[in-house]
């Protein structure tokens, strides 16, 4: 990567986002793969849409720094995965320039999976605001991931989601689910946890898609088996070009791109994150090694900051994406 040194301009920190590089930048921008913005980075988050810019460091090579626009016109969709959005709903005007996507997690889990997730019944109120400011194709519920443990067996989570689901009815149209994947993080933190069986993963998508249908929600299964789509779930991708267009009433002129899963068929790219970052501090988190990693981590946080976690530094080589929409001039209906 070409870049220019540049000096410690002042105390400066940042947030999670993604974004597309492949042919010209194209940019969609995700705020939850990593981390958690609006939770814990609400304010960061504000201030970068009010400066304009992101810098993003690369995560296996530190000192590699890319600078992105936060700007209507090159990013396309401000895409949103939260459990917590209410930080930000003060503030939805101040964002209402950008087309916008929010994934809103909620599981049924209590506070021995979930110590820092907040009042559930407060979540969904969220996003009903969400869905009333934005409407229902630009917010979807993700119920993920499905652990087996010695409350949770099948049967739990086709009860528990039985109940949860109506409370969207009319509020969207889209619910993601995935079943739990257990990384090396995941062994070491939460042993105890279990990934549904095939045959379980039969079981609930059958339930599952029934319950939907009954509620006029289309479920989709994140990056899970192809077998799923003979039981009612959607593997389209959660995050699809159609999905996207939806939310943001535009055609979008994809390029081809390699993709990053292979049983991924989401928009995809490289997010502006960091892992161990998140406070929620959930037992089947992916994204954290461990809790005092994390909390460090935190405390070198600074909300005027374009990076996410510390300052620049004397090594640091930035380099200025090259970013351009891919807003399509073709022309379609949208409800």
């Amino acid at each position: 990567m070409r870049g220019k040194k540049i000096r410690n301009e002042s105390n400066f920190s940042s947030v999670f986002i993604v974004l597309y590089k492949e042919r010209g930048n194209k940019v969609i921008i995700n705020t939850g793969m990593r981390t958690d913005i609006p939770a814990f980075y609400s304010t960061w988050f504000l201030n970068r849409i009010k400066e304009g810019y992101v810098y993003v460091r690369n995560p296996y090579y530190r000192h590699q720094v890319t600078k992105y626009l936060l700007n209507p016109e090159v990013v396309d969709c401000l895409a949103f995965c939260t459990k917590n959005p209410h930080p930000l709903i003060a503030h939805l005007k101040e964002l209402d320039s950008f087309r916008q996507f929010w994934f809103i997690t909620i599981t049924p889990y209590g506070k021995d999976m979930e110590p820092f997730v907040p009042d559930k019944n407060q979540v969904i109120q969220d996003f009903i605001v969400l869905s009333e400011h934005l409407g229902k194709k630009s917010v979807a519920l993700r119920y993920d991931p499905i652990c087996i443990t010695d409350t949770f067996d099948v049967q739990k989570h086709i009860q528990c989601f039985s109940e949860l689901l109506p409370k969207f009815k009319g509020y969207t149209e889209n619910c993601t689910i995935s079943f739990l994947d257990r990384y090396e993080k995941v062994k070491r933190n939460a042993p105890d946890l279990k990934e549904p069986t095939k045959e379980e993963q039969i079981k609930i998508a059958k339930a599952f898609s029934k319950i939907g249908a009954e509620n006029g929600i289309r479920i989709y299964a994140c990056c899970e088996k192809e077998f799923l789509k003979e039981y009612g779930l959607d593997i389209s991708g959660c995050m699809s070009k159609i999905v996207i267009e939806n939310a943001i009433k535009n055609t979008l002129d994809v390029p081809n791109m390699k993709k990053k899963r292979s049983l991924c068929h989401c928009l995809l790219g490289m997010d502006i994150g960091e892992y161990n970052t998140c406070g929620h501090f959930c037992r089947y988190c992916y994204a954290n090694t461990n809790e005092a990693v994390v909390k460090e981590n935190m405390k070198r946080h600074h909300p005027d900051s374009p990076f996410l976690i510390g300052e620049l530094e004397p090594e640091d080589k930035i380099n200025e994406a090259k970013q351009q929409s891919w807003i399509s001039d073709s022309f379609r209906l949208f409800d």
